[in-house]
């Protein structure tokens, strides 16, 4: 195997990776990584900058973790100022990264969450470094907002004209910080409700969103945990649509339509049975939806009717 073609299997896996996992990978399976032609291809390591064993120089992906000593953080133009292992320009990591650079070798860029899982970005490519400032600078591909991964991110160029070089760097940039954002406050929802839904307490993670309880365009609408819900898809879908409401006090209104149709087991033990349920909070009082807005979203609810 070539480094070439271990490199195009791992961007494949992490593809089917991000949909298994809703764009978040947990730190477990990115340690096991997976097998190709007999052997086990690790795509993430104890460093930041990781090349697996079957790689001699370039590294396969770097990664930021929230835990971690580095700052990395995009520039203004668009660019991932991504710090070097430690401060000797020349260790054999910070070597690989400037080869990288040489040969425009795409990498995977891993951002680490709170809880422990991944948001993969893939492909980047170095496009500069400054061993005096022991960085260096990363773009996401271009190629990355035509492709796949980008259509599952929700990351398109339909809607821009610009077709300069560095146009296109920042509105993808933009386009993954938000998504990395989202990705965030999802996690951060779902693990203050410990994976469970806050309206039937269903537990399966795969099924589970986060809802706003204001949306993002609202000024209120930020993406914060006291703004969220840990709701499975039936019932964001409700929420969503003024079917189910939730009021300050953390009482579940079913609309008064819904609770007068007949239409079998479903609606009445999906939806029915919720009304004057209480709301099911997270442990930690601070995580807790936030009244205010709960009040505001529940007026909206009350005038749909």
């Amino acid at each position: 195997m070539t480094e070439t073609e271990i490199r195009a299997a791992a961007f494949n896996w992490i593809r089917e990776q991000f949909d298994l996992h809703g764009g978040a990978i947990p730190h477990n399976v990115l340690m096991q990584g997976f097998s190709l032609q007999g052997e086990r291809i690790t795509v993430i390591g104890p460093a930041g900058i990781w090349k697996p064993k079957q790689f001699e120089i370039m590294p396969l992906s770097i990664t930021t973790s929230i835990s971690g000593p580095y700052d990395d953080s995009f520039t203004d133009d668009g660019l991932l100022v991504y710090r070097y292992r430690g401060t000797d320009p020349n260790h054999r990591d910070n070597v690989g990264l400037r080869e990288a650079m040489r040969t425009r070798t795409p990498l995977i860029y891993f951002h680490g969450l709170s809880n422990g899982r991944y948001v993969p970005v893939w492909p980047v490519t170095i496009i500069k470094d400054s061993p005096k400032e022991l960085c260096c600078w990363v773009a996401i591909d271009p190629a990355y907002a035509l492709g796949t991964a980008a259509d599952k991110m929700g990351i398109g160029l339909g809607s821009y004209s610009n077709d300069s070089a560095i146009g296109i760097r920042k509105y993808v940039a933009a386009q993954t910080l938000r998504r990395l954002h989202q990705t965030a406050f999802r996690e951060n929802v779902i693990q203050a409700y410990s994976s469970r839904c806050t309206l039937c307490n269903l537990k399966h993670r795969e099924l589970l969103d986060a809802a706003h309880i204001l949306p993002d365009m609202h000024p209120k609408g930020d993406p914060i945990v006291q703004n969220g819900l840990c709701l499975c898809k039936i019932h964001h879908a409700a929420f969503d649509n003024n079917i189910v409401g939730i009021s300050p006090e953390y009482r579940v209104h079913v609309s008064a339509q819904v609770l007068k149709e007949i239409d079998g087991p479903m609606l009445q033990l999906g939806l029915q049975e919720l009304h004057n349920n209480q709301l099911i909070v997270p442990t930690r009082k601070k995580d807790w939806p936030d009244p205010e807005r709960l009040e505001i979203r529940f007026k909206e609810f009350q005038l749909s009717g």
